[in-house]
């Protein structure tokens, strides 16, 4: 199969790939140098950490519970949404990447994607654009690195750019999102138009579009 050709990037790296949290701080106690007694007013020994994470002379802010920002799609008018294949009406596929930092049909983009609950959770995930819609949104389809071998709905399209442990990955043709400009990460590449055809013959196959 053909190579994925890479695109401008972007985010920053995959948020599955989490920070390690911060080590919480220890105070440090040093025995007195002299003979007078410890005293509030005194303070600590220059160096020592509070418990608090202060530093004489230097003060630092640890807030681990801080609120992360909302995943682009996962909320508001721009949130990636499921729709039902043929209630979009007539789908004119296309294949016309272009590295200009939007997505494209022909491309692989990351975004939020509901899980098939449809109970408001989901996940950061890969998925290929496939048309745009004339009011600009765009219709795409997810990708899965879970083996669906011999699965009609499902085409394998091999491994690519997008997935960093280079695993193969599966195109579920039966679930249909509707994506926003706004509501992508970042984009991954553009998939070859080979294994981009295998897609559109699968999508014509199941939901008569063009």
């Amino acid at each position: 199969m053909g190579r994925c050709a890479a695109l401008r990037v972007l985010g920053h790296g995959d948020p599955s790939r989490a920070a390690p949290a911060t080590a919480p701080l220890s105070k440090t106690v040093r025995p007195a140098t002299d003979n007078r007694p410890e005293t509030a007013e005194r303070g600590p020994p220059d160096g020592a950490f509070t418990a608090a994470g202060s530093v004489r002379g230097m003060t630092t802010s640890f807030d681990a519970a801080a609120p992360q920002p909302p995943l682009p799609g996962s909320q508001g008018p721009t949130a990636t949404a499921e729709i039902p294949p043929r209630a979009v009406g007539a789908v004119a596929m296309s294949y016309a990447p272009d590295p200009d930092g939007d997505p494209d049909p022909g491309e692989i983009v990351w975004t939020w994607v509901p899980f098939e609950e449809n109970d408001g959770r989901g996940k950061d995930r890969p998925v290929l654009v496939v048309a745009r819609e004339a009011t600009g949104t765009l219709l795409a389809v997810q990708l899965s690195s879970k083996r669906h071998s011999d699965e009609r709905d499902w085409v394998a399209i091999g491994a690519g750019p997008w997935d960093r442990a280079g695993r193969d990955s599966w195109v579920a043709a039966d679930r249909v999102l509707r994506v926003h400009a706004d509501g992508m990460r970042r984009e991954a590449c553009a998939l070859d138009r080979g294994r981009f055809n295998l897609v559109a013959n699968r999508l014509r196959e199941l939901h008569g579009w063009r």
